[in-house]
């Protein structure tokens, strides 16, 4: 009974969300009626516990919707002053192929976004882009999210290995490089195919055409983009460490993909445009607006970004000043949510939105417009992220109970290492993800079960390095399909109430690269 009532906090949304098509309003809400339930009844949380931790979810869920809003604002303002139209001109001069965008906007724009804010922001930024580049918004959200995957590993400026590690025993700045080295080493196996997994996923599941020949006549040039990519990591934690690898690797990256399309290196010749919204018509009209001006609000956005987590004067005043932090909910030690208003990167994502306006010299109008038509936007997503970051604190909070058990996330990883041992290399990055499926963070993910992970790696005489960096690399694959990231890059494209089938579309991908994480470790394995 215990380990059911652990695992509700899994089941019940599969069950609901991909199994039954529910939207996530009823069906996170079914399922977080349910691990309420067993959390009181059957893990002898007691009342107040329980309702502070449904506070603490609520209050979380308002930090989520700050970022949804900010990123709708931003495009829709730029919808307004006509950058958008401009954008879209510069993509269709390097490739009106929607083969090769994807990888330049989803995977390395949204790489870049990832190394510098992380917490879910990539996929609320390029999800909407996409939308506006002509791509139908289930293809949008599904490819945002897949693409927000290797990136997170080193996202938000290292945070998932320097924050998500800190619990290991003498963990210093040294021990995380050394894991940075360890993921970038694994992702050559993993990581390398995600431009490929993104083309085949929009060829197969959104194409016209069923067949592979979309994606074979993509491998060659999708492989160099991977390799790239992780090639590049591998190099930037090498010499500099993990903090700024997904930055500087994105960077790398978007300069070798921009060239080779440019010049149609390792392309077909043949264009493919087959996931168009059926009623989306290019302008014709040739913008006036030049190309930096357009891309402008989304240079800021990566500026303030870096500005307000690397230099610490400027970090420590958004981290201080309008703090709407909740500590101590009801008086339960240990149940806070963090709230640092400046700090947010939907705040940010505002700022980017007037700077827009500035910049590009248009009416304020076009921001008070956007703000609105955005605010309409983001109502449908309030009640499902409430429901959905409910059941995630109280399943997290779990720990705080009358009937001294372990934390409900505690109870399953140490089942799952009783039950497999020294399979256990295969079994890491699938604990990763599971934690960021029900928590929605990497590093939370990462802080929860890498004390479990170390010990089993112990246990069963594995290298507890490559077992940690599996579990970075799963958390990191889990931002794929954990609930309220889909909820969010589904509402943020208009697609409100189909989280479910968006969930089924990254289900595979999320699978396959665990499996390649552990083919990666067990190889990786063999020459340490």
């Amino acid at each position: 009974m215990l380990l059911f009532a652990a695992l509700s906090a899994i089941i019940a949304p599969f069950i609901f969300l991909v199994i039954f098509r529910m939207p996530a309003v009823k069906g996170m809400l079914f399922s977080a009626l349910i691990v309420i339930g067993l959390a009181f009844f059957v893990w002898g949380m007691g009342g107040t516990i329980v309702i502070a931790s449904i506070l603490q979810g609520l209050h979380k869920a308002l930090t989520i919707l700050l970022i949804l809003f900010g990123a709708i604002v931003l495009l829709n303002t730029l919808r307004h002053t006509g950058a958008v139209d401009r954008i879209n001109q510069g993509f269709r001069n390097i490739s009106s192929d929607m083969r090769v965008q994807v990888i330049i906007v989803a995977f390395l724009f949204g790489a870049l976004i990832e190394g510098a804010a992380g917490f879910g922001t990539p996929a609320v930024v390029t999800g909407p882009l996409m939308v506006a580049l002509g791509f139908n918004p289930m293809a949008a959200a599904t490819l945002a999210l897949i693409a927000d995957s290797s990136p997170v590993s080193f996202g938000a400026v290292g945070t998932p290995i320097q924050v998500g590690l800190s619990n290991i025993p003498n963990a210093n700045l040294a021990f995380f490089n050394e894991i940075g080295v360890n993921v970038t080493l694994i992702d050559l196996f993993a990581g390398t195919f995600v431009p490929l997994i993104l083309i085949a996923i929009l060829t197969l599941f959104f194409g016209k055409k069923k067949g592979l020949s979309s994606t074979l006549t993509m491998v060659p040039w999708a492989l160099l983009v991977g390799i790239t990519y992780t090639g590049s990591s591998l190099l930037y934690a090498t010499l500099f460490g993990q903090e700024f690898v997904s930055i500087l690797a994105s960077l790398t990256g978007l300069a070798i993909a921009t060239l080779t399309a440019r010049k149609g290196f390792l392309l077909p010749k043949t264009t493919w445009n087959e996931a168009l919204q059926s009623d989306f018509k290019v302008s014709e009209n040739k913008s006036n607006m030049g190309l930096i001006k357009a891309w402008s609000p989304y240079l800021v956005v990566v500026g303030l970004l870096l500005i307000t987590r690397i230099i610490d004067p400027i970090k420590a005043f958004t981290l201080n000043h309008v703090d709407w932090t909740w500590s101590n909910i009801l008086g339960i030690e240990g149940i806070t949510s963090g709230w640092e208003v400046l700090y947010s990167p939907g705040t940010i994502l505002l700022i980017a939105a007037l700077f827009a306006i500035l910049i590009q010299r248009k009416s304020f109008s076009n921001f008070t417009k956007a703000s609105k038509e955005s605010l309409g936007q983001v109502k449908s997503a309030g009640l499902a992220l409430f429901s959905t970051l409910a059941l995630v604190q109280v399943f997290s909070n779990s720990g705080l109970n009358m009937n001294d058990l372990v934390s409900m996330p505690q109870y399953i990883a140490e089942t799952l290492a009783e039950t497999f041992g020294s399979g256990w290399l295969f079994v890491a990055p699938f604990l990763g993800e599971l934690g960021a499926f029900i928590t929605g963070s990497a590093t939370v993910s990462t802080l929860t079960f890498s004390p479990i992970q170390f010990n089993v790696a112990n246990e069963v005489g594995m290298n507890p390095q490559i077992i940690l960096a599996l579990q970075v690399i799963g958390a990191a694959a889990g931002n794929m399909i954990c609930v309220h990231n889909v909820v969010a890059a589904s509402t943020v494209v208009g697609l409100t109430g189909k989280e479910g089938d968006v969930i089924r579309k990254t289900l595979t991908p999320a699978i396959l690269y665990g499996i390649l994480a552990g083919i990666g470790g067990f190889v990786i394995m063999q020459f340490i």
